[in-house]
């Protein structure tokens, strides 16, 4: 009998590393047109065939854009914009924030206002509607997609929606817990992300639900004594209360409300860092203190940075699901 003999199966050829067949790595010459600056006239008069190396400036704004443009991994994520004390430039922040998430990301980013009364985040925006978030609740049953939601909300030049709550103290009704799941739980079918506008006490019935559901939190401080001891008394009861995941992520804000001040903003910035995951300043800006909208257009561009910088510290978070636990 004829002995059949089978070869063994031949391994596949190995090849060894090579570069990834991407735009990026095949094309040459494919370094980002200069958007200004001395750069930009050198690429104009050579017909962009001279493209000069970005600065260390240029490359830390397009890192810090790229973390602003994290995909959220999640679907949905939540930002809470928090301060024990009032004046602080908590629904600034809130808007500004939201505004340069909103202009830099291509999916949709909206800022609800959460004060258990009367909140002002609807003024930071240029009003499309009279609705509010009591409206938006009252017709919740009905809204089904996302121009139903939309029909509730104002958007700025920079795409941020706003939904607000009553200005009229006369009319404002108590915002509680459950009002505030049921708006979160409607707003996570429609948006990415978004950000609450916290009112500035602990205690009231909405917060506990906040805190819960939010994956991280921003803290916003004036650079003042009174200030700086309001946000660690904050972050103290934060960890008290079993919260301690979101203090230790948190970002928090320096706000310089003034023009000057004889704080030593260093040494603040050192005790933050040690508890918190990011320390952001924004310095004094004449356009925020109009308390008016906020319009990035506007801003001094050290301002513009620091909220990019802050924008880029909130993206960080996007590509992870946070940890719950205390």
């Amino acid at each position: 009998m004829t002995e059949i003999r089978t070869s063994a199966p031949t391994p596949p050829e190995q090849f060894p590393d090579s570069v990834p067949l991407t735009a990026e790595h095949l094309l040459i010459n494919r370094r980002v047109e200069p958007t200004g600056g001395w750069r930009r006239i050198v690429y104009q008069l050579s017909g962009g065939r001279i493209n000069p190396s970005e600065s260390a400036a240029e490359l830390e704004r397009r890192t810090l854009i790229a973390q602003a443009q994290t995909p959220v991994a999640s679907g949905h994520h939540r930002i809470a914009v928090m301060s024990l004390k009032g004046g602080v430039g908590k629904t600034t922040t809130t808007a500004a924030l939201g505004n340069t998430l909103a202009s830099l990301r291509g999916d949709r980013v909206i800022a609800i206002d959460a004060n258990p009364d009367r909140g002002t985040l609807g003024i930071k925006v240029k009003s499309e509607t009279a609705a509010t978030i009591r409206t938006l609740l009252a017709e919740a049953p009905h809204i089904v997609r996302y121009a139903d939601a939309r029909a509730f909300t104002s958007q700025s030049s920079a795409r941020l929606e706003v939904l607000a709550s009553d200005t009229d103290p006369a009319v404002s009704e108590a915002f509680d817990a459950e009002d505030y799941r049921t708006v979160a739980n409607l707003i996570e079918r429609y948006y990415s992300i978004c950000i609450t506008d916290c009112g500035t006490g602990l205690l009231h019935g909405a917060m506990g639900a906040t805190l819960e559901l939010a994956d991280q939190i921003v803290l916003v401080t004036m650079v003042a004594v009174d200030g700086a001891s309001s946000a660690a008394a904050t972050l103290d009861w934060l960890t008290a209360h079993g919260h301690g995941h979101l203090v230790r992520n948190a970002i928090v804000v320096l706000n310089a409300v003034e023009p000057k001040s004889h704080v030593d903003v260093d040494l603040l910035e050192r005790h933050f860092s040690g508890r918190c995951r990011t320390v952001v300043r924004v310095p004094f800006d004449p356009h925020l203190k109009e308390g008016a909208e906020v319009d990035l257009t506007r801003l001094r561009p050290t301002t513009r940075g620091a909220y990019l910088r802050l924008a880029a510290a909130a993206g960080q978070a996007f590509g992870q699901r946070p940890d719950r636990g205390n």
